[in-house]
């Protein structure tokens, strides 16, 4: 597809470039619901942006003009024939200029990382997510803190993919606790899989939303993508391997001490997590908190902390973790004597267990 590029120089100073995008898909992709894209890129540039069909005319500054014509082209370029992809390149790299403003086109278009499906990459999408993405790239173990939605398990699951696909790799491991989110399951039907298949959910949601459906079923079944609950890792010992610990909280000292010394020759590990949604006992340290105490300074370890900055989901999300915050902040020795006085109401003291039932 070609993107024909015109340019208008007006008595005023100001010009005008006119894009033609012969699909009509693409065009609607870069204009946004609503013309929303070209909204947020008029508020950004300092320019006007007028759709008419699949014609974009971009008046102002000739070098505010240039680009978010340059913008526009190569995002298109990039994403030719998938639309979606399209959007959300777009909305991507208008978040990144936001916030970087010095921010080549070159470096924030490079930081795609290609997965085998219909979107055809996933990219950071803010300064922390592109931080992350080269500290996977640079280090054996990295360990990814921050609130929900800030995409700690999917660009992980992308790195992954990506390795796995170039056979830097030969095999994807991904890995979660078995802990329920403050709720007791009981015992739950079925065999093995479909016992442990609800804790490991979201790590399927992250592999089929990158992989069609069939390739990653055929992958797992011949074992070169595995999701497997923590505990059934005890006793391996993994090379040449991608290895992905989520919901990395809900581990304790030893649980995560015997993930860390499961890595072998060739391998790699991102352990990610939110430490402020914790679900084991009240009286049980997180493996994921304690390790910052005395990892920070190991070669070969990073850790990259992620704020709600990066918070990728719906723009509410970012409101409900600050609000969670200053709750949290202003009542925290109210919860914790709560929580003491649930314990003591129960026979010895002790907090309920979320292990009974399982």
């Amino acid at each position: 597809m070609k993107v024909k590029n015109q340019r208008e120089n007006h008595a005023s100073g100001l010009f005008t470039a006119r894009l033609y995008i012969p699909d009509n898909d693409q065009a609607a992709a870069v204009y946004g619901p609503g013309d929303e894209n070209l909204k947020r890129a008029e508020a950004l540039f300092n320019v006007q942006l007028v759709a008419r069909g699949n014609e974009l005319l971009i008046r102002g500054r000739e070098e505010e003009v240039d680009r978010v014509a340059d913008l526009f082209e190569r995002v298109l370029e990039s994403c030719e024939g998938a639309p979606a992809a399209t959007a959300s390149q777009i909305g991507y790299a208008l978040d990144a200029l936001r916030d970087d403003p010095d921010l080549r086109l070159e470096e924030l278009l490079a930081e795609a990382i290609p997965v085998p499906s219909r979107r055809r990459f996933v990219r950071p999408r803010t300064a922390g997510q592109r931080v992350y993405a080269r500290s996977i790239r640079d280090h054996t173990i990295v360990f990814a803190i921050g609130p929900a939605g800030t995409g700690k398990t999917y660009i992980a699951m992308a790195m992954a993919i990506d390795m796995l696909m170039r056979e830097e790799v030969r095999r994807l491991v991904l890995v979660r606790p078995a802990v329920e989110a403050g709720e007791r399951l009981g015992f739950l039907p079925g065999d093995f899989t479909e016992k442990v298949g609800p804790y490991l959910r979201p790590l399927y949601d992250a592999l089929h939303d990158m992989m069609d459906f069939d390739r990653a079923m055929r992958l797992i079944e011949r074992g070169v993508v595995e999701v497997v609950p923590l505990a059934y890792m005890r006793g391996r010992t993994l090379n040449e391997s991608f290895v992905i610990l989520d919901e990395a909280q809900n581990t304790t000292y030893e649980q995560m001490k015997m993930f860390l010394t499961r890595l072998g020759f060739g391998s790699k590990a991102v352990v990610t997590g939110d430490v402020t949604q914790i679900d084991l006992d009240e009286n049980v340290r997180s493996g994921l908190a304690e390790v910052q105490d005395f990892l920070q300074n190991v070669a070969g370890i990073d850790f990259v902390y992620l704020t709600r900055r990066d918070v990728v989901r719906h723009p509410i999300i970012q409101s409900v973790v600050d609000a969670y915050d200053e709750y949290e902040a202003e009542h925290r020795e109210d919860r914790r004597a709560s929580a003491a006085r649930a314990g003591k109401r129960r026979p010895g003291g002790a907090p309920p267990s979320k292990k009974q039932g399982r």
